[in-house]
Order: structure tokens, then sequence, then C-alpha cells
């Protein structure tokens, strides 16, 4: 219903523009919709993912035939709350060495699936290496991590498609209400061919690099938090990429390629502004995957890489360099997944630019490798209101350097519960045991988080 009356609302002349923008040319035949490996979890619904909204039809008529476009208005309620040892930092109390985010993993007391931290609050120099907060410290809180909105446009068979999605984040600091907005996607999607399942992305989209970022969405995501690599592998970026898969039926297989050109790379937001290109180069990235389809079991390898100027600075002989290896594996109600990356960044005398602004401090060379492997399994007991209930845990490592500064190394164990309710109800709690293996002092910042998703 009100998919219907939003697109009654919305019939007229701002569609027809938007229509005829993106129609297809006359004769162009309609297609079977294609649903690459690596397209954003968004547009094509995980088993995992709501999916009972279905499109609403509505019919445009040109000079030489009518053709079909469906709108689709999907989204989610993202309502948490969040409990963290200490002061909500992972800056150990008496450690005095500057800039603090050099010396500690600040990305460690995670409390929701966009990775925000409970705090970020120091007194010491930091140099930008900081995720987002929502500013609780080491207070318990109820939070409303996120408002999600999708909205997508498609031409019947998907042979065209548009899609957006807008991010509404309820924020409190000690400067008062930062509610924000983010446009987090925004991309037109073509499939030219019939016969190949080949598709071209222009806009502003989710990585191409490993897997983790098809798990972005809170009502996707198995669990609540992000792993301690996702940093630098979930960013959305700007630009193009393009899909090509083809299929082996005689082995049950099939090898897919995902290729992007975009202004930064695979890290996220706060870390790396995406909407402009600071260097006036391009990053190139991609990912090779092989996928065995049997009837009962499904298996999933994948490589990616990336290379380009670094856009957190303005010198593009300043480099980024990203490897990674992936894998999934999938039988009966058990999931494993797991991915490896090695990431690096060449020093630059340029002024360190992040999502929060200029920075104090030029671009410091870097250098991590980590990787996480999480096991979940699934049990579907279809009792009244009660769909699925999903028992999961995710082991992790991450270790880093930025020159001239001692290596970090971070581990996390985190176990967790998620309760699938009707069809668009979540309930997931989950525990992050942080601990500081090396470089860092010790500090209290284990994690205690709970997510209820509505969606819609």
């Amino acid at each position: 219903m009100i998919v219907a009356q939003a697109a009654r609302k919305i019939r007229g002349l701002p569609l027809a523009i938007l229509i005829g923008l993106f129609a297809p040319a006359p004769g162009f035949a309609e297609g079977a919709e294609v649903q690459p490996d690596g397209a954003p979890a968004d547009v094509v619904p995980d088993s995992d993912a709501d999916s009972a909204v279905q499109p609403h039809a509505l019919e445009f008529t040109s000079a030489d035939r009518t053709r079909q476009w469906e709108l689709a208005l999907n989204g989610y309620i993202d309502f948490g709350f969040a409990v963290v040892q200490g002061d909500g930092t992972n800056f150990a109390p008496g450690d005095t060495r500057v800039p603090a985010d050099y010396v500690s993993d600040t990305f460690a007391t995670a409390i929701n699936s966009r990775g925000d931290v409970a705090s970020i609050s120091t007194s010491r120099p930091t140099y930008g290496f900081l995720p987002r907060s929502v500013g609780i410290g080491g207070k318990p809180s109820f939070l409303l991590n996120d408002v999600n909105q999708d909205l997508r446009l498609s031409s019947q068979g998907d042979r065209v498609m548009v899609f957006a999605r807008a991010q509404f984040l309820p924020r409190y600091t000690a400067q008062g209400n930062q509610t924000q907005i983010w446009i987090e996607q925004a991309f037109a999607r073509i499939v030219p061919f019939d016969s190949l399942e080949l598709a071209l992305s222009l806009g502003k989209f989710d990585s191409v690099f490993g897997i983790e970022y098809l798990d972005n969405p809170s009502n996707v995501r198995v669990g609540v938090t992000p792993s301690l690599i996702a940093r630098y592998t979930t960013g959305q970026a700007l630009g193009a990429k393009l899909f090509f898969r083809f299929h082996i039926p005689a082995l049950w297989s099939s090898i897919s390629f995902n290729l992007s050109a975009t202004n930064g790379g695979t890290q996220v937001e706060p870390l790396q502004p995406v909407d402009i290109s600071l260097t006036g180069r391009p990053v190139f990235g991609g990912r090779v995957g092989y996928e065995l389809g049997l009837p009962s079991v499904e298996l999933k390898l994948g490589a990616s890489g990336l290379q380009g100027p670094r856009n957190d600075q303005v010198d593009h002989d300043a480099i980024q360099s990203n490897w990674g290896l992936d894998a999934r594996f999938t039988v009966a109600g058990l999931s494993l997944s797991g991915e490896w990356i090695y990431f690096e960044e060449d020093e630059s005398a340029a002024t360190k630019m992040t999502g929060a602004g200029p920075q104090a401090w030029y671009a410091t060379g870097f250098e991590v490798h980590g990787w996480y492997a999480e096991a979940a399994y699934r049990f579907s007991p279809s009792w009244r209101a009660l769909t699925a209930v999903t028992v999961y845990a995710r082991i992790e490592d991450r270790r880093g350097q930025f020159k001239g500064y001692p290596w970090i190394e971070s581990r996390r164990l985190t176990p967790g519960l998620r309760v699938d309710l009707w069809s668009n109800v979540i309930v997931k709690a989950e525990w992050l045991f942080n601990r500081e293996a090396a470089g860092a002092l010790p500090v209290d910042n284990d994690v205690g988080v709970v997510s209820m998703v509505f969606s819609w």
C-alpha cells in the first residue's frame, strides 16, 4: 500500500522526465534480470534480507510502444543499545604517547553496522585516523543507529536500473545535535546484452573489493558490527564499474570479474573522501571470483586488488595498494566465510584530508595486514512469528603500523545471536572481546551491543 501510494504521488512530469532519461532506445529487447555476485546487496537481495515489498509497476507510454517500469521503496530502521567498558574509547589511561590515534586502534569499540564507535574523545593530539563516533563514552545508551531509505527504479527485465540510498543518522555530541543525512549510494546500471551477464554501473556504489561490503546494510549483515579490517574494504566509491560473469554448466561453476575506476579506494569515508578526486587520477580495483554451486553445497572464492593515488592528499605519486583473498562455504544451515588483506600507503608531504576535513599533519606512510573468519549456523523452526535463529562467531586479527611508529596488533572474538521474526523484524545481540596483542597498552574496551532492525 505504501509503495502504491508513493507511486501515485510521483506520477506525472518528474517521473516521465526521469524515465525518459534512462529509458532504453526503441527496439531494446528486454532480458532476464542480471544478479551479479558483487553487486550491491540492496540491488540483489540476500536470502537473509527482507524482500516482502514487491515493486509497484508503472507504465510509461512512448511514441513507439508501452514500456513497463517498476518502482521499489525499501528500507529499514536500526534501533540499538550499547554498553562499552572504560570511557568508550580504545585509548589506554596513562598512555602519554602522541599522536593518540597512531598508537591505538581507534576503531575497536564499534557499536553498529556502520562501524561507528562509542567515543573518540581524548585530550591528546590526533592525526585523523579516527572513525565516526556516537559520543556515548562509557555510558550505556539506547541509539537510533540508522534510518535507511532505498529507491530503485528499473525497466522490465532490469536492463536499465537507477538506485539511490539515503541514510539518516541521528547523532548528539558535545557540540549539540549533529544529525546528518548521507547519500551512501546513487548510481545507474545498464545491462546492454541479452546473451551476456554483463553490467555497467556509473555513480556512487559499494566497493568491488572482497566480500564484506555485501553485508553493509543492517538488515543483511548476520551480526551487528563489521570486522577489524572492514575500514579498508567496505567503503563506497564514485566512478564506474563493470561486472561480467560466465557459467560452466558441466562443472556447476561460474567465473566472475568485477572491475572499477573511481575517485578513491575502498576505505570507509572517515578515512578517505570519495565524492571528489583530490589527485586528479583514478584508482583502479577489481576482483576475480570462482563459484561452485552444487545442489546442496556452495563454494565461492575470490582474489581482489586495488592500486592508485591515495585520495586523502593531493600528490598523485603517493600510491595506495590493497590486495586480498576471500572465501565462503555454505552447506545446509552452516555458513563459513573469511578474508585476508594486505594494504599499504606511500608517505606524502601533502596535508592529510579525511572525511572530517584537513588534518594537522601530513599523510603518513602506512602498512597493515589482517584477517577474519566467521562461522554461522541458521536454524529455521518456522514456528509462528519465529522464522529463523542464527548463532555465529567471528575471530579476527589486525596488525598495522604508521611509518616511524610502533606496530599495533589488535585481536577480537565476537560471539552473537540473531533472531528473525516474521519477514521484517531482526533482533541481534553480540559481545566484542577486544584484546591488544602488541604495541598498544592494555585497556578495558569490550563492547556489548543489541540491534533491532525493522525492514519495509
